[in-house]
Parts: C-alpha cells; structure tokens; sequence
C-alpha cells in the first residue's frame, strides 16, 4: 500500500500506530501562506475521543511537532513535515493479531503486502490513528483554500439505517458547512444525531460497531 497522494501537492503519511511517532510530509505547498497553529489544534480536536461511548477510548494529545517547512507561522515552500508523538498504547491487547485477523479491519490485506512482517498492534499503518496526521494535513490545506474563497464541510449522512438531513445538492453555503464543522456529533438535524448515538451506544453494550456514511 502507498501511503503518498500526489496530485500537484503531495502527502505522504508515515508511522504506526504502537510506533514512536505519526506523521505527514506536505510537499508543492506555495511558500509565503500564513498558518494559524490554534486553528489547526482546534480542528484536529474533532477527531479526538469523546467520553459518550461512540468513539475509540484511546486518549491521544494529538499535538503535531512541526519538524520543517514553517518559519514565523508562515510556509516556506520546502517540505512542511509534522509529527505527532503515541503515548496511549496498549500493545499486549494485539498479540494474537500475527494468526487472527479481524474483520472489517485491513490486518489480512496488510499481511499480504508486506509478507507478515507489517507491525500488527493497534492495526499498525492501517491504524484509524494515522488519520491525526491526515487531518492536519486537511487543516493545512483548509486554511490556504479559505483564503482564497473555498470551504469544504462533512457531517454524518447516516449511522446503521439512521439518517440526518442533507446539504442543499445544487447550493449549498459557506454557512451550512461552518454551522456543523466544530459541533460535538457533527449532524444537521440534532434530533436524528440523538438517535444515532443512541444506537452506537447500545451496539458497543453488545460489543459490536456500526458503519457508517459521511457527506
């Protein structure tokens, strides 16, 4: 698996998740863009666990250690590299994942393309935590686009059957993608967003997960 999306800027991820450290390469980003740090920890806190029972229960600080490419907050044009350091891991709880892979998981696929001798605890490379680094990369690239007008936005489209409202499909506004960006169970209609986590919670009090989509 390649971990490198390049399409005139280019992001490669690196780590695993029971490793010393995540991270993100940025590379082709214009020099000279003002980044706004607390911003960034801001979004990147969506992302964090929450303490509802829908989420992970890893605790993470999630702060990124920019290595290169940012001086005076402001980009340089080298490669901008950032990383983020693990320190809740609980690497005994995946001992039996070298025979016994889970489903629903990429355990079996990265076995086969890295031989058996991919890390295994916490999922390794395949780990939801590699998405810390993909966010701040998301971060990043958000603040430069919003200067020049463009705002992107998601929320949760449906859990298990359970649907929330849509965006308007032909205009849609800055102002519907900001009112859900920084909302605790990022919903348009609260009442369905109760509903989901209500169903979550009960799946985990069997033990089980739900799918879901994001628009």
């Amino acid at each position: 698996m390649s971990s490198l999306w390049n399409n005139r800027i280019s992001i490669s991820l690196f780590g695993e998740s029971h490793g010393t450290a995540i991270g993100v390469v940025i590379d082709n980003l214009p020099p000279g863009e003002s980044i706004d740090l607390e911003e960034i920890a801001r979004f990147l806190a969506r992302r964090a666990p929450k303490k509802d029972g829908t989420t992970t229960s890893r605790a993470e600080l999630d702060i990124p250690q920019i290595m290169s490419g940012l001086y005076h907050n402001k980009t340089t044009g080298t490669p901008l590299c950032a990383i983020i350091m693990n320190t809740d891991t609980h690497s005994v709880d995946y001992s039996n994942l070298s025979k016994l892979a889970r489903p629903g998981h990429a355990d079996y696929t990265g076995a086969l393309r890295y031989r058996g001798f991919n890390d295994v605890r916490g999922g390794g490379h395949f780990s939801g935590r590699l998405t810390a680094p993909l966010c701040f990369a998301g971060a990043v690239c958000g603040q430069i686009l919003e200067r020049r007008g463009i705002y992107t936005g998601a929320h949760i489209a449906s859990i298990h059957g359970i649907k929330d409202a849509v965006f308007d499909r032909t205009n849609v506004s800055k102002e519907d993608l900001l009112a859900v960006r920084y909302k605790g169970f990022p919903v348009i209609n609260t009442e369905q967003g109760e509903k989901m986590r209500e169903d979550i919670q009960n799946a985990q009090l069997g033990q089980e997960s739900l799918g879901g989509i994001i628009e």
